[in-house]
């Protein structure tokens, strides 16, 4: 955090000389910030260990810091075009993105119950003026209101349940809790309900889909790659932390969430919008860390957060592409989008890696967290097997349909002949998501 802050003040005193010098400056910053932090990765401090009175260490912590400042970067490298080249106030928008991430880190960093409830509601403000600043229709507006009504609206129970605990405890401290209520299945739902609208699972997604669609690509990389990864964070530190018992309550979570899962991934075959059909993508894969987490078993607590950092990298990856898709064919109809397989190959590749990826094809990291998430689900009943089956069935079908649809076919006339420009940022961005991906599946192999 110090380094974080350092960095952004020396920044600051860049931004002075020159728009592109500060935009190329704060990137090579994410850069070292993320080498530094893949040395803190799987510390040895176990879940119930702090680093002082403010911050939190362990495992948990540094991986989700890291995927952030990797995010982060990757989302102000592809937004060269749109922003910097365009002179499109890319002052602002960099400043946007440090604040969002800095926030985000404070997020996953603090100790308390409280600290992290204040970083969880202000990490609305930064994403909410990226999408209204940079978004691309007048929607945008409508899906920054959808946005904040449904999770200002579940988080004021957790806010209840915060002053209740303080007023009993006088402070509460990720792990050093263990605290009882009189009306579990009450407590359950409401410490649950602000993170499962921010997971988000089916009921309480609808801003997702319009939260995406009216974002540019850094706000889609951000919002899809960590702050859907604050859901299931705190549902691991608050479950962790309260003790939560109630065994039926959590049944029907459960429930409602795999087999929300199941309709988010048919509804996918409806969408004419590539971005849509990410983002309801996301609801499917995201159901399966509500399974991991409340078969409370540290095999599913581990498969969540290997599924969270999977899914911030792949979902990441698909919805750069599909903005790079968008800026060629000018459209993300999927009536209109065909023949990619032979107008822009390089990108066909990408699209063809991300989607075999998406469907947990091995060695990728997704594969081993599916694997850990189904086998801890089954640990807490043998009922929910057909639902983790059809759900992974319908993530291949999905993706495929994805691929197939956008690559192949007969191209439109308007498109034809016309040069993607710059696209080694494709490549760039692709490959590195495509990099730690791979990497860290092929290391998984060989450990187990």
């Amino acid at each position: 955090m110090f380094s974080l802050g350092v960095t952004s003040v020396l920044l600051m005193l860049v931004s002075s000389l020159k728009h592109s010098v500060f935009w190329w400056s704060v990137l090579w910053g994410f850069i070292l910030l993320y080498l530094m932090s893949l040395g803190l990765w799987y510390s040895p401090v176990s879940l119930a260990g702090c680093w002082g009175e403010f911050l939190i260490a362990d495992n948990f912590s540094f991986s989700l810091i890291s995927l952030t400042i990797l995010v982060s970067g990757l989302s102000m490298l592809s937004s060269v075009r749109d922003v910097e080249k365009l002179g499109n106030k890319s002052v602002e928008f960099v400043f946007g993105v440090l604040v969002l991430t800095m926030v985000l880190v404070l997020c996953f960093s603090v100790s308390t119950l409280l600290n992290f409830y204040i970083m969880f509601e202000f990490s609305l403000i930064p994403i909410l003026l990226i999408i209204l600043g940079w978004g691309y229709q007048p929607e945008r507006l409508q899906a920054g209101k959808y946005m904040l009504l449904y999770t200002v609206s579940a988080s004021l129970p957790l806010l209840i349940l915060i002053v209740m605990v303080l007023v009993k405890d006088g402070s509460v401290f990720w792990g050093w809790k263990f605290l009882s209520f009189e009306w579990s299945w009450l407590v359950t739902v409401c410490a649950s309900l602000a993170f499962l609208v921010k997971l988000p699972i089916y009921g309480f997604h609808l801003w997702l889909p319009k939260a995406h669609v009216e974002a540019p690509v850094a706000g889609s990389m951000i919002l899809a790659g960590v702050l859907l990864k604050l859901g299931g964070y705190g549902l691991i530190r608050v479950f962790y932390t309260l003790s939560l018992y109630s065994v039926l309550t959590i049944s029907i979570i459960l429930c409602l969430g795999l087999g929300g899962g199941i309709i988010a991934s048919m509804v996918c075959f409806a969408q004419n919008d590539v971005k849509a059909l990410v983002a309801y993508s996301s609801v499917g894969h995201m159901s399966l860390v509500l399974g991991g987490v409340y078969s409370n078993t540290e095999w599913g607590w581990s498969g969540c957060l290997l599924m969270m950092i999977a899914h911030g990298l792949c979902s990441s990856g698909m919805f750069f592409l599909a903005s790079e898709t968008y800026m060629f064919y000018k459209t993300r109809s999927l009536y209109l989008v065909k023949g990619g397989l032979v107008l822009i190959p390089g990108v066909a590749l990408c699209w063809f890696l991300m989607c075999a990826i998406n469907m947990a094809a091995p060695p990728s990291l997704n594969l081993w967290s599916e694997l850990m998430l189904g086998i801890s689900i089954l640990s807490y009943s043998t009922l929910f097997a057909i639902l983790t089956g059809i759900m992974t069935f319908l993530s291949g079908l999905y993706s495929w349909y994805l691929y197939s649809i956008t690559q192949h076919g007969q191209s439109p006339l308007w498109v034809r002949g016309v040069v993607l420009v710059e696209e080694y940022i494709s490549y760039i961005v692709s490959f590195l998501l495509l990099f730690v991906l791979s990497m860290t599946g092929l290391v998984l192999m060989l450990l187990m």
